[in-house]
């Protein structure tokens, strides 16, 4: 049974392994909301997972311990299960799909656990997660599914009641629905007055349609940067207390959650993952009501792959309005490239490509096309450029 006393009791059992994180004030996200974010991402292995794994291994009998415990993750549980391993003095055993990101795998190992990379994806390696189990005798230990595991997520509700004693709202992002089952219950139990809004990516809404349909309902295909909340179903267990406990579920798209990855990083000073910014999202793009409001979004993670963040700060560029690409038609003569950068000069626009082709057949034999990338200060910005272009006759493409 999930009972606030067992959260309660996780508290203690996580006093020396798990950070009380920060709570800080992000006035960045919200105009006339009072919006502040527990920083999660800063915790130990970079999430709150380890709060649940470390719970669950450490209500294990001595025998089950001796024998060991298995995990499948590519991502944050992984970790949070090979630290709880390592603390705990057990073996652990990590199946990964053989395509993980390398730094990810690394990042597993380093905490000790063994590694059994599986030819395939998450289901082939979670199938070799069972059969192994099955055949060794390991314990498996679910990401989310799993009352322990829920308990010790709980524990960042404990947290949050303390840290902030007026709070009216909490956003948490939502995946296979462990995070927020444990910190809405908590919640719930501590003041039943405090609003709990969950938050998935548009790309993997499982647990949204789950909830609109009354029943569990797997996903045929889920899609997003979020990886860590990229789940195709709840469980049985958090879906149950999700039903109960939760107020209101809303989804983000990649470009949203692009968009306050770039946003925490440059006004707030924090590295956030896809599914640790989904709540900042949310909260970014009125999808949450916020005035006048106290509100708290759970950074859930923190571990982005270096090599994709490039790929999401230009998303997120673009989201905010702040990278422009635009094609103008030409008059192929001398002075025209100089003319379009005085004016983009002249309003605080920066060229940072260009790039000249001819016209297609069919135009003028003297056109050619003028394609331009800048960077602006926001999509009025952008406008205000735009219109100087075609108020001085330049002709746009697009």
């Amino acid at each position: 049974m999930l009972t606030l006393d067992r959260v309660y009791h996780a508290s203690y059992v996580l006093r020396n392994t798990a950070r009380r994180t920060d709570v800080i004030f992000a006035p960045s996200l919200s105009k006339d909301g009072e919006v502040y974010l527990k920083t999660e991402n800063l915790q130990v292995t970079g999430s709150f997972k380890v709060r649940g794994a470390y719970y669950m291994i450490s209500q294990l009998s001595e025998e089950d311990k001796a024998k060991g415990v298995i995990a499948c993750s590519a991502g944050n549980h992984a970790q949070g299960v090979a630290l709880a391993a390592q603390k705990s003095g057990i073996k652990a055993v990590i199946c990964l799909p053989e395509g993980a990101p390398i730094s990810k795998v690394e990042a597993t190992r380093q905490y000790g656990a063994e590694i059994c990379l599986v030819p395939g994806v998450y289901d082939d390696a979670y199938a070799e997660a069972i059969r192994l189990r099955d055949e060794k005798g390991y314990t498996f230990i679910h990401p989310f599914n799993d009352e322990a595991v829920i308990a010790g997520q709980g524990t960042i509700g404990l947290e949050l009641v303390d840290q902030l004693p007026d709070l009216y709202a909490v956003v948490i992002p939502i995946g296979g629905g462990g995070l927020i089952s444990g910190v809405a219950f908590t919640l719930k139990q501590l003041n039943p007055n405090i609003k709990v809004y969950g938050v998935q990516a548009a790309g993997a809404p499982g647990m949204l349609h789950s909830i609109q349909e009354h029943k569990i309902e797997a996903l045929d295909h889920v899609s997003t940067i979020a990886d860590g909340i990229q789940v195709k179903a709840p469980g049985d267990v958090t879906f149950d207390l999700v039903s109960k406990y939760v107020d209101e579920i809303v989804t983000v798209t990649d470009d949203e959650i692009a968009a306050a990855i770039l946003r925490l990083m440059e006004k707030q000073k924090l590295v956030t993952e896809g599914a640790g910014a989904a709540a900042a999202a949310a909260v970014m793009f009125g999808k949450i009501p916020t005035a006048g409001k106290k509100t708290v979004c759970i950074l859930s993670g923190g571990n982005i792959d270096v090599n994709i963040l490039s790929r999401v700060i230009s998303r997120g560029l673009i989201m905010s309005g702040r990278s422009q690409r635009m094609t103008l038609e030409l008059v192929d003569k001398p002075g025209q490239l100089q003319s379009v950068a005085t004016i983009i000069a002249r309003l605080g626009g920066n060229v940072t490509g260009v790039t000249y082709e001819n016209s297609e057949e069919g135009s003028d034999v003297n056109g050619c096309y003028l394609h331009i990338n800048m960077e602006t200060r926001n999509f009025e910005h952008a406008d205000e450029i735009r219109k100087a272009l075609a108020d001085a006759g330049f002709k746009f493409i697009s």
